[in-house]
C-alpha cells in the first residue's frame, strides 16, 4: 500500500464479506442432509458451543469466537454450518459406498446424517423447521426412469428440470415424508466441483426461505379474521360520527376509537416483522430458482411452476393481510384526527362562550367597582368635611377669627378633588403593573 494512505478501519472486513459463506466443492456420488433450526435472535452463541462440541468430538478445530459460518471435514461426514438472524442451518455431507446404479430402493437409502452422533443433534438449539435429504448421483449413471424416480419419491407428483445449463436434472417434492424429511435427487450431467456445491447450496436454500416465508401464513389467517372484525367497527363508528351532536357522546366514541386503534397497533406489533420477512424470503427464493436457469424437462412441471402455483398465492395472501392492517392503520388515523377536530371545535365554542360570559362577568364588576370608588370618595369627602367643620368650630371657641360655615363648604370641593385625584392616580399605577406583568409574560 502506498505510504501516507490509511486505510478505514472497515476495509478489509468490508472486503472479506464478499467471499464470507463459500460453497463447498462436491462431486458425485454424494449424499447430504440439510437441517434448518429456528432458534431466535440469540442463539448464536449456543449454535457455536454445539458445533465445538462436535468438533472436538471428532478431534477438529472448532470455529472462532464470533464466527457466523465454518466448514469441517470430520472424516466420516463433512459439516457446513451456517448462522443466519433467527435461524441456523446445519449441512452434512457423506460419499456413499459403492456406486451402482441407483434403483427407487437405495437413492436415499444412505443418508448425510449417516455418521452423526443421534445424541449431539439433541442438543442443537431451536425447532427443526426444514429436514431434506439430498442424492447426488453420478453422470455416468444413468438416470433412473419416470417409474424409479416416482417409487424413490413415493408420488408422482414431482416438479423437475434440468439446471445450471442442462449440466444436471433435479427433481423434487417439496414434501415431508414418514421419516421426516424432504428428498431431492440431482443426476450430475457435466458439473464441476464448485458448480454442484452451488447447486446444491441453491436448492437447500430454496427449501429453507420457502419454509421461512410460509410462516407468515398462519399469521396472516390468525389476524385475518381480527382484522375484518376492526374494519366493520370503525366502519360502524365513522357511520355514527356524522350522526351524533353532543360533546359527550362524541368523547365516548373517541376513546372507543382510541381502543380499536390499539388493539390494531398490538396486530401490527405481532405480525408486521414477520410480514416483512416473508417478503425478503419470498424474494431470495424466487431469485435462487432464476440461479438454476431451468429448462423443461418433458412430462414435469419445473421448480419454478410449482412454486409459482403453491407458494405466490401464500405469498399473495400475506402481502395482502399486511395491506389490509396498513390501510386499517391509516384509516384509523384519520378518523381519530376527525374525531379529535370535531372535539376540539366543540371545546373551543364552549370556551369561547365562557369566555365572553366572564368579560361580561369583568365589565359588570368593574362597573360595580367604579361605582362603589364614587361612593367611597363621596363617603370619605363627608367625613373629612365634618372633621373639618368640628376643627373650624373649635377654634372659633377658642377666640378665633373664624367663620366655621363658610370654611366648610369652601373645603368640599378641596377635599373631593384631592381624594378623586388620588383614586385616579391609584389606578392609573395599578394598571401600569398589569400591563408590564403582560409584557414580561
Amino acid at each position: 500500500m502506498p505510504s501516507g494512505l490509511d486505510d478505514h478501519p472497515l476495509r478489509h472486513a468490508l472486503s472479506e464479506e464478499l467471499h464470507a459463506r463459500p460453497f463447498a466443492k462436491l462431486r458425485a456420488p454424494l449424499r447430504a442432509t440439510h437441517l434448518a433450526l429456528l432458534s431466535g435472535e440469540d442463539a448464536a452463541e449456543a449454535d457455536r458451543s454445539c458445533v465445538a462440541a462436535l468438533c472436538e468430538q471428532f478431534g477438529a478445530p472448532p470455529p472462532g469466537d464470533g464466527d457466523t459460518h465454518f466448514m469441517a471435514d470430520l472424516g466420516a461426514f463433512r459439516l457446513k454450518w451456517e448462522r443466519h438472524t433467527e435461524f441456523s442451518s446445519f449441512t452434512f455431507f457423506v460419499t456413499p459406498p459403492g456406486d451402482q446404479r441407483p434403483q427407487a430402493t437405495d437413492v436415499f437409502e444412505t443418508k448425510g446424517l449417516a455418521g452423526v452422533p443421534h445424541e449431539w443433534l439433541e442438543t442443537l438449539p431451536g425447532e427443526l423447521l426444514v429436514g431434506v435429504h439430498l442424492s447426488l448421483i453420478p453422470k455416468d449413471v444413468p438416470i433412473p426412469g419416470a417409474d424409479e424416480i416416482a417409487r424413490a419419491f413415493g408420488t408422482g407428483n414431482l416438479a423437475g428440470n434440468l439446471a445450471s445449463g442442462e449440466a444436471a436434472a433435479v427433481f423434487v417434492d417439496f414434501r415431508i415424508h414418514d421419516d421426516g424429511f424432504g428428498r431431492i435427487l440431482v443426476h450430475d450431467r457435466h458439473l464441476q466441483p464448485r458448480q454442484a456445491g452451488r447447486m446444491v447450496q441453491r436448492l437447500f436454500e430454496i427449501e429453507t426461505y420457502r419454509a421461512l416465508a410460509l410462516l407468515a401464513l398462519p399469521v396472516a389467517r390468525q389476524y385475518g379474521r381480527e382484522l375484518t372484525d376492526a374494519g366493520e367497527r370503525l366502519s360502524d363508528m365513522t357511520g355514527r360520527m356524522a350522526a351524533m351532536g353532543g360533546l359527550e357522546d362524541e368523547r365516548r366514541l373517541l376513546a372507543a376509537l382510541t381502543g380499536l386503534s390499539a388493539e390494531v397497533e398490538r396486530i401490527a406489533a405481532a405480525a408486521s416483522y414477520r410480514f416483512g420477512a416473508a417478503r425478503a424470503y419470498y424474494a431470495l427464493v424466487r431469485r435462487r430458482v432464476e440461479e438454476l436457469r431451468g429448462v423443461r424437462v418433458e412430462g414435469l412441471q419445473t421448480i419454478h411452476e410449482f412454486l409459482e402455483r403453491r407458494l405466490a398465492p401464500a405469498m399473495r395472501t400475506c402481502e395482502a393481510t399486511a395491506e389490509r392492517l396498513d390501510t386499517l392503520s391509516g384509516r384509523l388515523s384519520r378518523a381519530g384526527g376527525l374525531l379529535r377536530t370535531r372535539v376540539d371545535v366543540k371545546l373551543e365554542s364552549q370556551n369561547s362562550d365562557l369566555l365572553h360570559s366572564m368579560d361580561k362577568r369583568a365589565r359588570q364588576q368593574l362597573r360595580l367597582q367604579q361605582t362603589v370608588e364614587g361612593l367611597s370618595v363621596a363617603a370619605i369627602s363627608y367625613y373629612l368635611v365634618g372633621l373639618i367643620s368640628y376643627v373650624l368650630k373649635a377654634g372659633k371657641s377658642a377666640g378665633l377669627p373664624l367663620n366655621p360655615d363658610l370654611l366648610t363648604g369652601i373645603s368640599i370641593p378641596l377635599v373631593v378633588g384631592v381624594l378623586a385625584l388620588g383614586v385616579w392616580r391609584l389606578r392609573r399605577g395599578l394598571k401600569r403593573e398589569d400591563d408590564i406583568s403582560a409584557q414580561n409574560k
